[in-house]
């Protein structure tokens, strides 16, 4: 009977002790998001379906579908109205994610209307990484053919007044990291080094061609570097 007792004791006093060590170890944080969201800008007569290669390759290297945001705007109106359209989907991410910051990844036209957002828009407090590929950043003549067409084209073509505003001072505001991925083929761009952006890490990628600069897979593995 005493034995039965104690090994009951025993017993109680093990269930006790590990009792009071759950309830009195510190609590774990929270798990963290992997990776900030990754906003998609596509450029001039383009849509969010640009960017499906590049989000299967993000996912095949660890994103989830909810870190990964494309979207679709109206490329002929101004750089300016999409501008303020891209603050309110940064927001609805970063309220949908809980994200603090988002990457940004732009094509073509995608870094005039983005780099808007950060220079004038207050984007430099919700974006981390920014990234241009084939970016038209300094302008090109060859948007002569729509200036007469769509605003978007005409704030495009080399010395416009949105162009002369958006370069002015620093090209590279706040503390995102900026880089630039550019072709030394890229015929929608004249010259090619109108993608250099003043203050980023600017990288020649070789000759590809203007509309495969954001589905190329070797483009995108520097991207994604980049980022990470």
């Amino acid at each position: 009977m005493t034995r039965r007792i104690r090994t009951a004791g025993t017993v109680f006093a093990a269930a006790l002790a590990s009792l009071l060590t759950f309830l009195f170890l510190p609590s774990s944080p929270a798990h963290a998001a992997t990776h900030n969201p990754v906003v998609f800008v596509h450029g001039l007569s383009s849509s969010s379906s640009s960017w499906d290669d590049w989000v299967a390759d993000f996912k095949a290297d660890g994103y989830t579908g909810s870190e990964l945001f494309s979207w679709s705007y109206d490329w002929g109106q101004s750089n300016v109205t999409t501008a303020q359209q891209l603050a309110t989907r940064i927001q609805s991410v970063r309220t949908q994610t809980g994200a603090a910051k988002v990457d940004l990844v732009v094509h073509s036209m995608g870094a005039l209307n983005s780099r808007y957002y950060l220079k004038n828009l207050g984007g430099t407090a919700y974006v981390d990484d920014f990234v241009s590929t084939a970016g038209v950043n300094h302008g090109t003549t060859t948007a002569g053919w729509c200036t007469w067409l769509y605003t978007s084209c005409a704030e495009m073509y080399t010395g416009s007044s949105f162009l002369t505003s958006l370069n002015s001072g620093d090209e590279t505001p706040g503390s995102v990291s900026y880089a630039s991925y550019w072709s030394n083929c890229d015929d929608a761009l004249t010259p090619d080094t109108s993608a250099i952006l003043g203050g980023a890490t600017n990288v020649e990628v070789g000759c590809i061609s203007h509309t495969d600069m954001n589905n190329d897979y070797g483009v995108y593995e520097q991207v994604r570097d980049f980022i990470a």
